[in-house]
């Protein structure tokens, strides 16, 4: 008797641990899995048009894109965007997180200062740096005016718009990415360091043979967000520019926007979303492979 007792107790407790994970399992299905299976069948099928509806067209959808020169443009922006943006802000939360984890003053002043601009919403930041922007009397104008320089179109001149939206960017990813290294950095014991000084390791040796490598589990996840971030964050490019000008700032999420909610091509949408999803899935797994064994010193 003891032992069917035992084991319904331990199917009640299966039970009950599936009840607790069910809504967030619910939930990831409907809103993740399935809009992805959703997305990756409907690129195979025309966008319907009242009451004509979707056709099996097969691989048109990938042809079109192949031939479209606007697709190769966004994606070549994404690839610079995202080569701009991702080594500066890790390194700048890095160095932003090395400095306020050391005594100084006014340090819980200067790490509220760093993540300031983490909690802004990004369509606030754009608006602030679209005043910094502005030709004629933004601020960075204002400025170089008073060294003799001549305006500057940041977000008009289609040289320099993309390394405008960086900017921005960096200063908005650099304090979130900050609290992950600090938080790292707390954690090495201060022995470490003690043991370096007494062996006669100068500061720039003690951070490359040892903080740098304790870091390294923390500089994966933060790289992974950071790729992520480079192909997801659009808010800007909608309040900033709307990618332009001459689709010189639209990036491949934009774009994907724009046919599916302004062209209302949903079918083309979905082949450039599957794309997207393709592109991040081969980095993510490209990071997982080639980069955890060097992490975690397997």
């Amino acid at each position: 008797m003891s032992s069917q007792n035992a084991v319904l107790q331990r199917h009640l407790t299966h039970v009950y641990g599936w009840l607790l994970v069910l809504p967030a399992v619910v939930m990831l299905a409907a809103f993740t899995h399935y809009p992805a299976i959703r997305t990756f069948i409907d690129s195979f099928f025309s966008t319907p048009r009242g009451r004509r509806p979707a056709q099996f067209i097969g691989l048109d959808q990938y042809r079109q894109m192949i031939d479209d020169p606007i697709f190769w443009k966004v994606l070549w922006n994404n690839a610079l965007y995202a080569i701009g943006t991702i080594p500066l802000s890790i390194a700048l939360a890095l160095l932003m997180a090395m400095l306020v984890n050391e005594r100084l003053r006014g340090r819980a002043l200067t790490r509220m200062a760093y993540f300031t601009p983490t909690v802004l919403p990004m369509v606030a930041a754009a608006n602030i740096w679209l005043f910094f922007y502005t030709p004629g009397y933004g601020l960075l104008n204002q400025i170089g005016s008073l060294f003799g320089m001549p305006d500057i179109n940041f977000i008009g001149d289609p040289s320099k718009v993309l390394w405008a939206l960086m900017a921005v960017t960096i200063w908005k990813e650099a304090g979130f990415f900050m609290i992950f290294y600090l938080a790292a950095l707390q954690a090495i014991p201060p022995s470490l360091k003690e043991a370096a000084i007494l062996e006669g390791a100068g500061l720039w040796t003690y951070f490359r043979r040892v903080v740098f490598p304790l870091l390294m589990p923390t500089t994966m996840f933060v790289l992974i967000n950071a790729v992520i971030g480079a192909f997801r964050l659009v808010d800007h490019i909608v309040a900033m520019t709307q990618g332009g000008p001459d689709n010189a700032s639209s990036l491949l999420l934009y774009y994907i926007y724009e046919v599916a909610f302004k062209f209302w091509d949903t079918g083309y949408a979905s082949a450039l979303t599957v794309v997207l999803l393709v592109i991040l899935a081969t980095i993510a797994i490209g990071q997982f492979v080639y980069m955890d064994r060097r992490v975690h010193y397997r």
